[in-house]
Parts: C-alpha cells; sequence; structure tokens
C-alpha cells in the first residue's frame, strides 16, 4: 500500500512542480521580458501609437480614425444625422457596420467593409449624396470644389472602416474651408498640410497619405496661438 501511495505521489509531485515552474516561465517571466523589449524598441506602438496634444493629453490612436463632428441636438435621438464640424479636416466616412455605442468617436462597432456591389442601390445613394456634401462644404468665395475634384476615399469607407488616413489630395481640398473657418491663412494650413504628408513605405510601398488625427491635433495647437 505504501509503495503504492508513493507510485502516485511521486508523478503527482512531478506534475506540481512542472506546473509551478510553468506558470513562472511561461506566466510571469516570459511576459514581463516580452514586455520590457516592447517598451525598450517599441514603446510608442507597444502602448497604442498614442497621439498626445501640445498639453500632453491623450487624444487617440494614430492607427483608428475618428470622427469630427457637432453635437447633436438630440443626443437620444438614434434617426439623428451628425453633422460634420467644418473646422477640422474629415476623415473618410464611416458607414456601413451599424452605430458604435462604446467609442462614439467613430460610427462601427466591428472593422470590416461595407460588402456592397459597386452597383448597389443603397452605396450608390451614399456615395452620390457625399460627393454633394464634400462640394458644397469645401466650397468657399476663394475656391469652388468641383465634383471631378472629389478623390475616391472622401465618399467611400476604407475595407476596416477605421482608416485614419486621407490622400494628400483630399486633404489639400479642404486647406480653404479649414483656413477660413479657423481664421487662418491658406499659406499656413497648406503649410500643415505639407508637414504631415507621409510618404509611401520604403519608398515604394503604398501611397502616400496624411493621418487626420495628427494633422488635426496639429491644427488645434496652431488655433492656440
Amino acid at each position: 500500500m505504501n509503495t503504492s501511495l508513493k507510485n502516485t505521489a511521486r508523478p503527482l509531485g512531478a506534475a506540481l512542480r512542472a506546473l509551478l515552474c510553468l506558470s513562472v516561465i511561461c506566466g510571469v517571466l516570459y511576459p514581463l521580458a516580452v514586455t520590457g523589449i516592447a517598451q525598450a524598441l517599441f514603446g510608442t506602438k507597444a502602448n497604442g501609437s498614442e497621439i498626445s496634444d501640445a498639453n500632453g493629453v491623450t487624444v487617440g490612436s494614430s492607427l483608428i480614425g475618428q470622427t469630427y463632428n457637432l453635437p447633436k441636438r438630440n443626443p437620444d435621438d438614434p434617426e439623428e444625422v451628425a453633422k460634420p464640424d467644418l473646422r477640422w479636416f474629415q476623415p473618410r466616412p464611416s458607414n456601413g457596420l451599424g452605430n458604435n455605442g462604446v467609442n462614439t468617436r467613430y460610427a462601427l462597432i466591428l472593422s470590416g467593409a461595407t460588402n456592397r456591389s459597386a452597383d448597389n442601390a443603397e452605396l450608390v445613394t451614399w456615395v452620390t449624396e457625399a460627393k454633394a456634401a464634400v462640394v458644397a462644404d469645401n466650397s468657399t468665395p476663394s475656391c469652388t470644389v468641383r465634383p471631378e475634384d472629389v478623390p475616391a476615399e472622401a465618399v467611400t469607407s476604407s475595407g476596416s472602416g477605421l482608416d485614419p488616413h486621407i490622400s494628400p489630395a483630399y486633404a489639400k481640398l479642404q486647406v480653404h474651408r479649414v483656413a477660413e473657418r479657423n481664421d487662418l491663412s491658406v499659406r499656413q494650413v497648406a503649410g500643415l498640410v505639407a508637414e504631415h504628408t507621409e510618404g509611401r513605405t520604403l519608398g515604394f510601398m503604398g501611397e502616400p497619405r496624411v493621418n487626420v488625427l495628427e494633422l488635426n491635433t496639429a491644427l488645434k495647437d496652431m488655433r492656440r496661438y
């Protein structure tokens, strides 16, 4: 009987020791090592690619788009469509996947595309209305926007639905309106766009782009002076 108990206790003891060792290694030491390396070498990315304003306040992540809308007249009305705050550069549309009750700064609850074909009636309506709005919103006494000048991403959401970038063409299209609304010169705002225009990754991958949150954060800081 004693031999039987010893034979049973021996593997159980080995299993418990292995469990303890693996818990310490995999549950404590490895996460600490990975976290330490990530913080040391890729601190900004490891912390969510956060963007802060001039006061050091985190305003969002450079990886996720945000909307810049005026407050709703009736916040409790789900049917009311928020109007864009034209003091700011506007991002890509984000409609198509429903309402987001968690991150109210963006309209999507999931990452994904609308999955509508090019001839889908609802998509055609969205694009047509969005193009008309872009033309109307960005035309100023000193600059009239033509429908053919509106870039594709100004009227369509991205494949992820959360794209934080717009093209330099769409950013430049908004320069006159942003300058007028903020009592800034066109030259000042155009310079801001140029400063925040990123080139192709490694010089050949992707397209030139402008991060809307970074651009608007810089615009907010400029408005303070």
